[in-house]
């Protein structure tokens, strides 16, 4: 429906950019056959804030299924954890 002095354009609801950048990602981390359990429950802790016990399930998950979501938020609080984790040698990406 337009309204009385709006162009067609003008009615159309804008895409807004916050609503993008606030949208929910996941980084996913990726089993090898390089990094230690510990390695990675202990990069998990300091990088994700994750508990001990929260790491290590994550590190058997990813372990016996191949990949596992370790960290939910935005792209944007999620890049800088994900470029920690590869940096300390893990394979993860933001979804």
């Amino acid at each position: 429906m337009i309204r009385f002095g709006q162009t067609e354009e003008q009615s159309q609801p804008q895409h807004d950019m916050a609503v993008e950048s606030s949208r929910l990602h996941e980084i996913i981390l990726y089993n090898d056959d390089v990094n230690t359990f510990d390695h990675v429950i202990k990069t998990l802790i300091e990088v994700c804030d994750h508990t001990p016990e929260q790491a290590e399930q994550c590190a058997l998950i990813v372990h016996y299924k191949g990949k596992c979501a370790v960290k939910r938020g935005t792209y944007d609080e999620l890049e800088p954890k994900c470029i920690r984790l590869q940096a300390a040698g893990l394979s993860a990406e933001i979804v």
